[in-house]
């Protein structure tokens, strides 16, 4: 359901979803500077705007953030969207796990591409990695570091010294890189 709200003189256009299962409210802005807030059905419009209100410098902030978005990056995650980078997306994916792997020699079962709204990537301790299809959409430099920050999980499932360590092996910047990407609201597990 659409609504705007009135905050510090700029009325701020919202999506409100409602949901049975939600227990508290959520805030959540998307590339785009999109506002959208999960509520659960036992509050009232009156109440939801008196939070968004007290929660207006996070709103107002994340909201000039991510207005500036890259339009690449903005794509929104429809099923058409998906379905034209996928293939793509897995291709490059590949390509570069093999590269990076000279240097890593790692091993892992499944690459899969999903369209997910808030990772670049993820990898699983069964050694399955997913990548956002919106990769086919970054630049190589973005691209690398997304691989080659779910490949080093596979050596290290966390993210201590020595995981960061691998990881610089192969992207020297990756603390550059990964602010970048952050400013698409987008984070890598």
């Amino acid at each position: 359901m659409q609504q705007s709200i009135e905050i510090l003189q700029r009325n701020i256009g919202y999506t409100l979803k409602i949901s049975g299962r939600s227990r508290s409210l959520r805030l959540a802005v998307y590339p785009g500077g999109e506002l959208v807030v999960t509520a659960p059905r036992f509050l009232s419009i009156r109440a939801i705007e008196q939070f968004i209100i007290r929660k207006s410098k996070w709103v107002l902030e994340k909201i000039d953030k991510l207005a500036s978005v890259s339009k690449r990056a903005k794509t929104k995650n429809s099923r058409m969207d998906f379905i034209r980078n996928k293939s793509t997306a897995l291709k490059t994916a590949r390509q570069k796990m093999e590269y990076f792997n000279q240097f890593y020699g790692l091993k892992w079962k499944k690459v899969m591409i999903k369209n997910q709204k808030t990772r670049w990537g993820s990898c699983s301790r069964q050694g399955n990695i997913n990548f956002n299809y919106k990769i086919a959409l970054l630049p190589d430099r973005a691209v690398d570091y997304i691989i080659v920050h779910e490949m080093c999980h596979l050596a290290e499932m966390n993210h201590s010294r020595k995981f960061w360590s691998l990881v610089a092996k192969t992207v020297p910047d990756y603390r550059e890189v990964r602010k970048e990407l952050r400013k698409n609201n987008l984070t890598t597990g």
